[in-house]
């Protein structure tokens, strides 16, 4: 290349890379009056790429900029927007909101009142706000914690999910206070269960079949008869039991027992022995687990039925614990409706005895 056309190439870099460096695609200064004749293939190579339409591209340039830079700016404003669009969205009964999952102001409220209750002083903003970002973080591992399937494969975390969740069912129940008149009427419907049971005095003698003595060839139940016949004969019973009975491990007390306390002593077979023989007499043996007994009803006292002013309390919370009882009953119902629940109804049926 001659020098004449290399500076005129030359002028014409540096118009372009000036407009490179400006931003604005063209190149103000006027153009070189000179003209090169025949350029050589690199020239021709190089003139090839500047675009032909320069200057309306130019021209557009600075718009696009602009458009950009408003395009930005508006995003930026909508962002700022947005945080406080999403405060406003909480309902008003709300604290925060993680995810699906809102803490309501009410358990946020509580909280505070346990942590102001244990400083036993006014808490500050910034405490405020530790209680509520501990809340928060309390109610992402839990959520996280079922996304890992934890309640599904950890028996101790159903265990806690299902009483925390039987909690608060009952406790529906429990903040109902019952009127006079519903007291009034489960009291009447459940008179049987406020009913105080009647009580009984007895005593027993006892026979075992392991006795060892001059008697040792009797059987107990031969002896049982024999002590039978001389106490309805009007025998002394303490002086026939010494004689023909045996030592009893836990006799019965001499004072008027519920009838529950004189199974535990006696068991529930002399039990009904003595609901149905007469006061003042004695049964026929009694064969029982460890022996023969014969018992002596000594006095029997008539339930009693107490007024509803003495039980009152109690009626109250016999119907709280009955209406939690039923709500859960419904709450349960009301969810196997909801969710299919297939049994494998072989797991009932008998099986034939093993050989």
């Amino acid at each position: 290349m001659n020098e004449e056309n290399l500076g005129s190439y030359s002028m014409r870099r540096e118009a372009r890379g000036s407009a490179g460096v400006g931003g604005l695609g063209y190149d103000p200064r006027p153009a070189p009056p000179q003209r090169v004749a025949g350029p050589s293939e690199s020239e021709a190579s190089a003139l090839s790429e500047r675009p032909s339409n320069s200057e309306p591209e130019a021209t557009r340039a600075p718009w696009l900029l602009f458009i950009g830079a408003a395009i930005g700016l508006a995003l930026a404003i909508l962002g700022i927007l947005d945080l406080h669009v999403g405060a406003a969205a909480l309902p008003p009964d709300a604290a925060a909101r993680v995810g699906e999952h809102t803490i309501l102001r009410a358990d946020y409220e509580r909280v505070l009142a346990g942590v102001e209750n244990d400083r036993r002083n006014p808490i500050d903003p910034a405490t405020r706000r530790r209680v509520l970002d501990r809340m928060i973080d309390e109610e992402l591992l839990v959520q996280h914690a079922l996304d890992l399937g934890l309640a599904e494969v950890d028996r101790r975390v159903r265990g806690e999910l299902t009483s925390g969740l039987i909690d608060s069912i009952v406790g529906e129940a429990n903040a109902e206070v019952a009127s006079d008149e519903e007291v009034a009427r489960h009291y009447k419907e459940n008179i049987d269960f406020f009913t105080r049971p009647g009580r009984l005095r007895a005593e027993t003698i006892f026979f075992s079949p392991r006795r060892d003595d001059a008697h040792e060839n009797v059987s107990a139940a031969d002896r049982a008869a024999l002590a039978l016949r001389e106490l309805r004969a009007g025998a002394d019973p303490q002086e026939v039991g010494t004689r023909l009975g045996d030592g009893q491990v836990s006799a019965l007390p001499n004072a008027l027992l519920p009838k529950a306390k004189i199974r535990d002593y006696v068991g529930p077979g002399v039990l009904q022995v003595l609901e149905k023989i007469d006061v003042g007499s004695w049964s026929d043996p009694i064969e029982t687990g460890g022996g023969v007994r014969l018992a002596h009803l000594l006095e029997r006292e008539a339930p009693i039925v107490p007024s509803l002013k003495e039980v009152e309390p109690l009626v109250r919370q016999d119907l709280k614990r009955r209406r939690a009882d039923e709500l859960l009953r419904r709450y349960l119902d009301d969810l196997r409706d909801e969710r299919a629940v297939v049994i494998d109804e072989s797991l009932f049926e008998s099986t034939p005895d093993a050989p």
